[in-house]
């Protein structure tokens, strides 16, 4: 199937989601911010900017690095994330930019092309994750000083990046039965630990004052009593905690959240420890009072995909793009489809069966139900957003243009295959993380690549 993954999560989005991603949050952090002051090093930058590096006869200038730090430290801010000293993000962020040059003249020299299309899609995506149409993104770019040809510019070398990345590291790639094997009995076994055990409590908490006689005692333990039989019950845990709880946690429910059983009190884990998610124990006591605790959720830590998963069940036309058909022709004939459908003059399996390039073709366009990471991130990601029903823009992905309609969504238990194929597709993407480095060391070392001083 055309639009399947190979098993695994493409690690070729990395250039986008770095930094088209990266764009979108700051929008959605900062959504009436106003471009800041310059400072006084970016003054002195725009008197006297000098030449940093060269890469295959391309310069790199301070005044670029120093933009890039600053878009850079904005975003950790926004993100309230820690970042190295100024002089090491200096260098991190140089020899990002030396990567991406390298790998840049590299893809002009094999011939990967982005089209005007792609870049008006990924433009629009980013409109779309932040939930405005694209001349509010436009204006709000403005704001925050990003002419939109530049913004473009940085798209486009994203999805340049991003294709030679799919052609020249995705194939380098293989997980075997072997390394699958030894993850799941390795995840198995770290399963059986205790610390590795984790559970979410809530709790209802009668205090009971130090120095307290036994009538005040006996009056707040029938108060909890009380509590607990109302819990027994059926009654809503989380509004008797907001009502009877004497603890500060009582303004979320009383949980304490998902963490270790290591990190509980052990007599705590005695009163739940027999207890099946969603039951309520007996009362507790301990120093502070009478505690009622009920228990939300126990699982154990691991990095195995989860049993349960909401698969989605769509169809799409795809055409196939080359010397017969562009990118924007797609797209036209496309959009004219969708036209079509919705107006009632066509039916969508009828125009896959007779159009679409692709091998569901013959079941009018239908793939099956489908797990997440199935599909590659860029078909995935328009899926996702859709309602059953729904019939999706053309859609640009590495394989040609889609039409996509969501049929349906369920809730279904993965067999012990799928299980094994999502562990698969795991392990892929750590490799391909690994291949990846390893590829742009590569490609750095055949670069011509010439530091220079600042000048004194």
């Amino acid at each position: 199937m055309t639009i399947f993954r190979p098993t695994s999560v493409l690690v070729a989005l990395l250039a986008l989601v770095v930094s088209v991603p990266a764009l979108a949050q700051g929008l959605r952090m900062s959504p009436r911010s106003a471009p800041p002051p310059p400072s006084s090093a970016d003054t002195g930058i725009r008197q006297s900017d000098f030449i940093v590096a060269i890469v295959n006869s391309e310069p790199i200038t301070n005044r670029e690095v120093a933009l890039e730090v600053q878009r850079v430290s904005e975003q950790a801010l926004l993100q309230r994330q820690t970042l190295p000293s100024p002089d090491e993000l200096n260098r991190q962020v140089l020899e990002r930019m030396i990567n991406e040059r390298a790998q840049l003249h590299l893809a002009r020299e094999a011939g990967v092309r982005v089209e005007e299309s792609s870049v008006d899609q990924a433009e629009q995506s980013v409109a779309a994750q932040n939930q405005i149409d694209l001349a509010e993104l436009r204006r709000r770019l403005a704001l925050d000083g990003i002419d939109q040809k530049r913004f473009r510019k940085q798209l486009r070398d994203q999805l340049t990046l991003q294709r030679l990345r799919e052609r020249d590291v995705e194939p380098r790639v293989q997980v075997s039965d072997l390394e699958l094997d030894q993850y799941l009995q390795s995840q198995q076994a770290a399963a059986s630990q205790s610390g590795n055990r984790q559970i979410n409590l809530a709790q209802l908490l009668v205090a009971v004052p130090e120095g307290a006689t036994p009538e005040v005692v006996d009056g707040l333990q029938a108060k909890a009593r009380q509590a607990l039989s109302r819990a027994k019950a059926g009654e809503d845990f989380a509004t008797l905690v907001r009502e009877l709880s004497d603890a500060p946690d009582r303004v979320n429910g009383g949980q304490f959240g998902l963490r270790g059983e290591d990190r509980y009190p052990q007599l705590f884990l005695d009163a739940v420890r027999s207890l099946p998610v969603g039951g309520v124990s007996d009362l507790v006591r301990s120093g502070a009072g009478f505690h009622i605790l009920k228990l939300l959720e126990r699982r154990t830590a691991s990095n195995l995909p989860p049993a349960m998963v909401t698969q989605s069940r769509a169809r799409h036309i795809l055409l196939k793009t080359g010397s017969q058909m562009n990118e924007a022709q797609a797209r036209e004939r496309l959009i004219d489809f969708k036209r079509r459908i919705e107006s009632g003059q066509s039916n969508f399996s009828a125009l896959a069966r007779e159009y679409s390039q692709d091998g569901s073709a013959t079941q009018g366009g239908d793939l099956g139900w489908a797990s997440p990471g199935m599909f590659v991130p860029e078909f995935e990601a328009v899926m996702n957003r859709l309602a059953p029903g729904q019939i999706s823009e053309p859609l640009i992905s590495r394989f040609g243009v889609h039409l996509i309609q969501l049929l349906e969504r369920r809730n279904a238990q993965l067999s012990e295959s799928e299980q094994r194929e999502m562990v698969r597709k795991l392990l892929r993407d750590r490799k391909l993380d690994e291949a990846y480095l390893n590829w742009a060391q590569e490609v750095r070392g055949r670069a011509y690549v010439e530091m220079r001083e600042p000048p004194q």
